[in-house]
């Protein structure tokens, strides 16, 4: 697997996954909809550390900086 999500775009999942988890867990969110953003919310985290996200490759994005490509 060849990265495809740079530090930016790694940064706001971590975020987003976090944000997810705090609503899921202080109540806001429950039900089904708080499941799925928390099961969405466990993708961007795992993505985010794996520094792969499928769903860009197969639509050709990459997110890390020219200068940052290995």
């Amino acid at each position: 697997m060849k990265k495809n999500i740079g530090n930016i775009d790694r940064l706001v999942r971590i975020i987003c996954a976090v944000v997810f988890a705090a609503l899921y867990f202080m109540g806001v969110t429950t039900g089904w909809i708080g499941m799925t953003l928390l099961i969405i919310g466990g993708v961007l985290l795992a993505t985010a550390f794996v520094d792969f996200c499928p769903i860009y490759k197969i639509l050709g994005i990459n997110t890390i900086p020219p200068e940052e490509k290995e």
